[in-house]
């Protein structure tokens, strides 16, 4: 198997890599939050401009894509509550900014896709204030009402992980005997998508921002287009949708949220190509917590037959955590060897992965919301970059060095990040090879083979907290050379390995 030498990959240019089947979509997409990423008016409030400034820094990281969070007007501060799906919230700056921040990245080789929330809008959205004055309004049945009489109970006793909702039918009380529903919370009334105008409108949504230039949409909430005992509907929306926006972009990339176990989330794939694999996530981070790898990798490679056997030509959309979840850094008790051994996973597992911004730094983060989204530190304050929310209360200066401290340190958590991402980029068996897990070692080790036509590799994680020596299985025989390895400490064998706490090896044929 052919490997640059790293420094020699860390200094390539960005056009060397676009062909290789790293090529995204099935390269590294970057998660942005663009409030609290990077502050280009000094307002502390982030913004397209200092986004736009800083796309130097992820070109550099080796990400292949962006996906930034709504950037639409809305009344809240997360802005999954869209008042205005064809512009740019005046925090943000103007679509001028927009247009200048797209054609910035593409200059880089950089694709972006939005967030796209088409399960609900704002409830301060012109369409439900029409609404909402009755069912003479030309837009009452862009929603989902009934009257009381027909509600019953107003509340579910269970709710999902997406939302903790549990009131799902609302009073409109310019009406009265009319009640609008509404998944995740009475702001965000749900649209009603057995009205052809509504799918009508959603499609010339997706064209407006493909014609712009984007690439694709990360579509929220993917199974709450119709409720879940209708899943065949949601799942002929997107199939429907989709359609209508390869007639803009043949090539236009959607990865849907449906936040169930993947013997569930599979059926979506038809319509969306791409989903987020959450039970994976979980499962990783599961690992690293009790320090016991085996069987991650067999579940790994049973989800994916369970993919393939709905698309053959799925995308999986890997990923360690998102703005939705408690950071990985806390996650994992601020263990940065682990958090190491996070990203490790990640890069060399199959997949497309994904990163919430800041976790290459070590960000730490726990709910509620606004404390996993707080800014980005780009250097020792003062740091005008900076995003100045009212109160942080995890990532601060004395437990995260900003990316200015890392990007000097060879050994830093941020190097690791761009050393997996640029072997991941550079290796074709980690980027595009077959997958075959290696479950007759330690339950200590997380062990599989990716297998290419320019050549194999065995990769081997030890998860836990102990040094684990193992022998190798026969089906290992041939891999003797030592592509890379997290830890100096690593010894191989051409029958046996031993590896530190929360170190990797990758072997080659």
């Amino acid at each position: 198997m052919k490997v640059l030498a790293l420094s020699a990959l860390l200094a390539a240019p960005l056009a060397a890599a676009e062909p290789r089947p790293s090529s995204w979509p099935h390269a590294v997409t970057y998660q942005i939050f663009v409030r609290s990423f990077a502050d280009g008016n000094g307002d502390g409030i982030g913004d397209l401009r200092g986004l736009t400034a800083k796309l130097d820094y992820l070109a550099d990281l080796g990400v292949r894509a962006l996906w930034l969070l709504p950037v639409h007007p809305s009344p809240s501060y997360h802005q999954y509550d869209v008042t205005n799906y064809r512009a740019i919230h005046p925090d943000y700056g103007t679509m001028e900014d927009f247009e200048a921040f797209l054609a910035a990245a593409k200059e880089r080789g950089l694709r972006v896709i939005l967030d796209l929330v088409v399960n609900h809008t704002a409830s301060a959205h012109p369409w439900f204030q029409s609404a909402t004055s009755g069912p003479d309004s030309e837009f009452f049945d862009y929603y989902v009402w009934k009257k009381r009489d027909e509600v019953g109970s107003l509340t579910v006793t269970r709710t999902g992980p997406d939302t903790d909702n549990l009131r799902r039918w609302n009073e409109a009380p310019a009406i009265g005997d009319h009640y609008y529903y509404a998944y995740f919370t009475g702001g965000m009334p749900d649209l009603n998508f057995d009205n052809p105008e509504v799918r009508r409108e959603i499609h010339d949504i997706g064209r407006f921002w493909l014609e712009k230039g984007v690439d694709g949409f990360r579509l929220d909430a993917a199974k709450h287009i119709f409720p879940d005992d209708r899943a065949a509907d949601t799942i002929a929306f997107w199939q429907e949708f989709r359609a209508e926006m390869e007639k803009t972009n043949p090539d236009v990339f959607l990865v849907g949220e449906v936040w169930v176990d993947g013997s569930e989330a599979r059926q979506y794939l038809p319509g969306l190509r791409s989903i987020f694999n959450f039970e994976m996530a979980g499962a990783i981070l599961e690992a690293l917590e009790t320090g016991r790898g085996k069987g991650l990798a067999a579940r790994h490679a049973g989800l994916r037959k369970q993919y393939g056997e709905v698309l053959p030509d799925f995308i999986d959309a890997t990923f360690l955590s998102n703005h939705d979840q408690n950071r990985v850094m806390s996650v994992l008790g601020d263990d940065e060897d682990r958090a190491r051994l996070a990203a490790s996973l990640l890069f060399t597992l199959p997949g497309s992965p994904f990163i919430y911004y800041g976790e290459e730094i070590g960000m730490r983060g726990v709910k509620p919301d606004f404390f996993i989204r707080e800014p980005m530190l780009w250097q020792s304050q003062p740091d005008p970059w900076r995003a100045k929310p009212r109160k942080v209360r995890h990532s601060k200066d004395h437990k995260v060095k900003p990316v200015a401290v890392q990007v000097r340190d060879e050994k830093s958590l941020l190097n690791h990040y761009k050393t997996l991402i640029g072997l991941r980029t550079a290796t074709e068996a980690l980027s595009a090879g077959d997958f075959e897990p290696l479950d007759d070692m330690h339950e200590r080790l997380v062990a599989f083979f990716r297998r290419h036509p320019s050549g194999d590799a065995l990769v081997i994680h030890n998860v836990s907290r102990r040094t684990t020596s193992t022998d190798l299985p026969a089906t290992a025989a041939g891999f003797t050379r030592k592509i890379w390895a997290s830890d100096p400490a690593v010894r191989h064998s051409p029958d046996r390995v031993t590896l530190p706490p929360h170190s990797t090896l990758i072997l080659g044929d």
